[in-house]
């Protein structure tokens, strides 16, 4: 008799997670797959599909134990990834502490971490989305402005606005903006990070055996048009000193530390402050999105699909040992400055020779929004250049060289 096939359950089977479908498939694995989407592409590939909400525990664990699954993954998800550690827990499977990943998944709770073990941290306050403008307005008394306020359990930089000057009118708009985004109905306001670099340090790290193993540091690219929040890229490299890149990656393993992380890959986002002191945005326990796992496996040689997979299912005998590179690479979201129909993408000659893979989110005809969120992108390029003066170039006319048509 042959040895008995092992199940992964998977939560999430968006355009982003099929890859993670498709690598449990090819390393062996049977795929169960819940996503309460029933148009989500995911339900194609998986061997088995469960039409369920991901940040639905109870029900994710009442599935895991009637398929006998062997492993959990919430790849690139944040909702997920507080149901993946809570049924892992449950079920006695490989998992960082529940309390640890709700402590990376819930803004304010991370901002209290961070203040009580001595990380460099804004002054912050938890509010109430059903706060009044007013409520909020006296909660930024004695902070430093620029203030911000987002939600506490969103990403991508969904709900998220920043308040230069202590007027009610627009402290309700801010706040009617980031509660539409809230599921817990918590909002974080804090002080804004005055940023010593032009640029927020982005990408993914590995951790293995509760170091961090896989250094994929990039810095994100913003549109200053839409606002400046919202990332539409990561480049490589950085462009971080070596002595800022030390006290950035210091800072990231006493944070692991700190938390008991044992494995896994997570999403960075840090500034620079002007005080030289690096200060961290988030720290996602998950994979990031715009398919930076797939740029930085592009970078590395080293697939983080495959050792998402692995070492959710306990196998820690895939290599994740990564430092540096001397590649020039970047990711550009193409994204509409305005609503209407998608028509296409338009490349101008001289970045084509430079674009080496394209993945669409949106058909032509298909309605697009502006661009204000993550969740609104159009699609994903990676390009490749020959140098950093090159890149910067061309990165500067990003959006004249890569036009979104919008009728």
């Amino acid at each position: 008799m042959g040895k008995e096939q092992k199940s992964i359950l998977l939560l999430g089977g968006s355009t982003q997670q099929v890859i993670a479908i498709k690598m449990a498939k090819k390393l062996g694995y049977r795929t169960v797959l819940c996503d309460y989407l029933p148009d989500n592409p995911g339900q194609y590939e998986a061997d088995v599909f469960y039409q369920e909400s991901t940040t639905d525990r109870e029900k994710m664990l009442e599935i895991a134990r009637a398929e006998g699954v062997s492993g959990v993954l919430a790849y690139a998800s944040d909702p997920a990834a507080l149901t993946c550690a809570y049924v892992a827990e449950q079920l006695g499977l490989p998992t960082n502490p529940l309390a640890s990943v709700e402590i990376l998944s819930v803004k304010h709770l991370f901002r209290r971490h961070l203040a009580k073990n001595g990380f460099p941290c804004p002054k912050a306050a938890a509010v109430s989305a059903e706060a009044t403008a007013a409520e909020v307005l006296a909660a930024s008394e004695g902070m430093r402005l620029p203030v911000v306020l987002k939600p506490t359990d969103s990403s991508g930089s969904k709900g998220v606005t920043v308040l230069e000057q202590r007027d009610e009118g627009a402290f309700a708009q801010a706040l009617e903006h980031a509660a539409s985004f809230s599921r817990n109905r918590v909002l974080v306001l804090e002080e804004y990070i005055r940023s010593g670099f032009p640029r927020v340090i982005g990408g993914d790290v590995f951790v293995a055996n509760g170091e961090v193993r896989f250094w994929g540091l990039m810095s994100c690219l913003r549109d200053e048009g839409l606002g400046g929040l919202v990332p539409v890229g990561e480049r490589y490299p950085s462009g971080l000193s070596a002595e800022q890149m030390a006290a950035v990656r210091e800072q990231i393993q006493a944070l692991v530390t700190s938390l008991d992380l044992r494995f896994g890959e997570l999403n960075v986002e840090v500034i620079v402050g002007e005080d030289g002191l690096p200060y961290f945005l988030e720290l996602g326990a998950r994979a990031g999105g715009n398919m930076i796992p797939v740029q930085l496996s592009d970078l590395s040689g080293i697939d983080l699909v495959e050792a998402n997979v692995r070492y959710a299912m306990g196998d820690s005998s895939m290599s994740v040992d990564f430092s540096e590179s001397d590649q020039v690479i970047c990711t550009y979201v193409p994204h509409a400055a305005r609503s209407g129909a998608f028509e296409g993408l338009e490349f101008a000659p001289e970045i084509e020779p430079h674009l080496y893979r394209t993945v669409m989110y949106v058909e032509p005809g298909a309605t697009v929004e502006r661009f204000d969120g993550a969740n609104k992108a159009i699609g994903i390029l990676f390009l490749r250049f020959d140098s950093v003066e090159q890149m910067e170039e061309l990165l500067a006319r990003m959006g004249e060289l890569i036009q979104v048509r919008v009728a």
